[in-house]
């Protein structure tokens, strides 16, 4: 039975449920389904990382203060982390992986380095 490629449109045969003429034509479909999805996950990974940098170069002996603005400078957007951690005393800590900041008020952040092993 003859059929067209999905993304070439070549003509070949194959099985029933084949619907690409080659790997490289499946390859190229299931890429371009992915793009956009893929292309959202990179930025924000990028984001993320780049938040990560600057709070370590900010927090170059594993405990610091630093003010908003110093943060905001260096490109650090506050609405992407990679966990939150709540302590007892009710303190939210917000993560970068091993990079965490505390809002300790007036503008100004604790920021620590997590110091437990990966779960």
């Amino acid at each position: 039975m003859k059929k067209k490629c999905l993304v070439c449109e070549e003509e070949f045969v194959g099985r029933v449920d084949k619907k690409f003429c080659s790997d490289e034509c499946r390859v190229e479909y299931n890429n371009r389904l992915n793009r956009d999805l893929n292309n959202y996950m990179r930025n924000v990974n990028n984001i993320i990382r780049k938040n990560r940098r600057v709070l370590a170069a900010l927090n170059p002996n594993g405990k610091a203060r630093v003010n908003q603005k110093s943060l905001l400078d260096k490109g650090f957007k506050f609405n992407y982390m990679t966990s939150i951690y709540t302590t007892k005393a009710g303190k939210v800590y917000h993560f970068c992986y091993e990079q965490g900041l505390l809002d300790i008020g007036g503008g100004y952040y604790t920021l620590v380095e997590k110091q437990d092993y990966v779960e």
